[in-house]
């Protein structure tokens, strides 16, 4: 017997080779997992290189916050790698097996999914903004009052949890195969990794008009007034024209990074769950079980009006 032949009769005997048959398919349908594996190489050395650049300006980057920043991207590409083949995935293979047309691939419909989906994003992306629950995992990564490349990697580990994918699970059913889906998914936020700093400046006016940029997504993550909940697109900044949530970056106004109620730490798990605790918390007082219920979907700073409260407490009393 010839070695190769034995190493494999080892292999097939062993049991793993019918745990791979079972695994390999996820892995497959999760293409998106190896474009961020093979793009990554590629983000640390830009942030290394911006890190030579700005490192002299603490306000700018904190090498500690960096190194943080890319465990947060970790723990969220980890809970997706284990559990998108069983949450998310079942979801778009059902939409595609209902799916309403079969479109191939070819280079007009990719460059149409390339559209769609941003299209799709952008509403996700509004709706992880305006609707409390998206916003519980969203918030990583804007939590931090500095913009570098290192930002791009503030995820949250519940994000696979938390369904603000399902946004673009009507992709599916219309007929785009979920693994393209998930190819033109990974490349639009290996893009988006390139807009989150503060090294560029404006670009050509044209390219500023319809692209997403390094000065559109800067006031995407500004708190100031004005800036606050705009430029939600991913590639396409038309989108937010188009819909009227653009906002201009302004030389007098200079961008103030974060959120409105900062959260100073360095725990991955409160970086990850302190939006979650704060809500949960609010759902937790007193009212009608419709009126706690509605913090899940109103906008992130909605709170219960103090006269809604009195009025519920005399009802109460008086029974």
């Amino acid at each position: 017997m010839q070695l190769p032949a034995a190493i494999l009769e080892v292999w097939n005997h062993s049991g793993l080779a019918a745990l791979w048959n079972t695994i390999a398919p996820w892995l497959a349908l999760d293409a998106r997992q190896l474009i961020f594996l093979i793009a990554t190489p590629f983000f640390i050395g830009t942030v290394l290189w911006e890190y030579t650049r700005i490192k002299h300006d603490p306000k700018l980057m904190d090498a500690r916050e960096a190194v943080r920043n890319f465990m947060l991207g970790a723990g969220y590409q980890t809970t997706e790698l284990l559990f998108a083949g069983i949450i998310s995935f079942p979801v778009f293979a059902l939409a595609y097996h209902y799916r309403l047309m079969n479109i191939p691939l070819n280079v007009f419909t990719g460059a149409l999914l390339v559209v769609a989906l941003d299209f799709s994003m952008y509403w996700m992306h509004r709706a992880e903004h305006r609707v409390r629950w998206f916003w519980c995992a969203h918030v990583t990564h804007h939590s931090s009052e500095r913009m570098n490349f290192s930002t791009a990697m503030r995820q949250n580990a519940t994000n696979i949890f938390n369904g603000s994918w399902l946004f673009l699970v009507p992709l599916a059913f219309i007929g785009f195969n979920p693994v393209w889906i998930g190819v033109c998914f990974a490349f639009n936020l290996v893009y988006q990794f390139f807009v989150h700093s503060t090294l560029v400046p404006k670009l050509h006016p044209i390219i500023e008009y319809i692209f997403n940029t390094p000065s559109h997504h800067r006031v995407h993550h500004g708190r100031n007034q004005g800036y606050v909940d705009t430029n939600y697109g991913g590639m396409i900044i038309w989108w937010d024209r188009m819909f009227g949530t653009f906002a201009l970056e302004l030389d007098d106004k200079p961008v103030k990074y974060g959120i409105p109620r900062h959260v100073e730490t360095t725990s991955l798990i409160k970086s990850w769950t302190h939006e979650y605790v704060d809500m949960f918390g609010d759902i937790c007082k007193t009212g009608s079980i419709g009126l706690r219920l509605k913090h899940l979907w109103m906008p992130p700073a909605w709170q219960r009006d103090a006269t809604e409260l009195d009025m519920k407490h005399e009802a109460q009393a008086g029974r």
